[in-house]
C-alpha cells in the first residue's frame, strides 16, 4: 500500500466520523428544537387570546360606563321598550305602508295576520314559518 492510498483512507475515515457524529447531534437536537417551536407558537396563540380578552373587557367597560348615565338608561328605554315619561303621550303609528317597510333593508317583517287568542308560542311558530316560506 501506498502512502497516498493510506492517507485517502484516514480520510475518508475521519469525513465518515464526523457526518456520523454530525447525525447523531442532529437527532439528539431535533426534539428539543421541535418541542421548543411548538412551546413558542402556543405562546404566541394564547397572547393573541389575552389581546382579544382585553378588547372585549375594554369594549364591556365602556358598554357599563353607557348605562351608568341616567340619559342613556331613559333613551334605551324609550327606543328599546317604548317607555314614556310621565305626562308624556306616546303614538304609535299601525298600518305603514310597505315602501316604507321595504325600504328599511334587514328589518324582519312583522306577522300580524294571525288571530290574536291563540298562544304566544303558536303565534311566534306560525310567525317563523311565514317569514321563511316568503324567502
Amino acid at each position: 500500500m501506498t502512502k497516498r492510498s493510506r492517507q485517502e483512507r484516514v480520510e475518508s475515515g475521519r469525513t465518515l466520523i464526523f457526518f456520523v457524529l454530525l447525525f447523531i447531534v442532529a437527532i439528539m437536537v431535533a426534539p428539543p428544537l421541535q418541542h421548543y417551536f411548538v412551546q413558542r407558537a402556543q405562546i404566541n396563540a394564547l397572547e393573541g387570546e389575552v389581546a382579544e380578552a382585553k378588547a372585549d373587557l375594554e369594549r364591556a367597560e365602556a358598554e357599563l360606563q353607557k348605562w351608568r348615565d341616567p340619559e342613556y338608561i331613559k333613551s334605551q328605554a324609550r327606543d328599546r321598550l317604548r317607555f314614556v315619561m310621565p305626562g308624556e303621550k306616546q303614538y304609535i303609528v299601525l298600518g305603514i305602508p310597505e315602501k316604507s317597510v321595504a325600504t328599511q333593508g334587514s328589518a324582519a317583517p312583522i306577522a300580524q295576520d294571525f288571530p290574536l287568542g291563540i298562544p304566544w308560542y303558536s303565534r311566534l311558530l306560525s310567525s317563523i314559518t311565514a317569514v321563511g316560506s316568503r324567502e
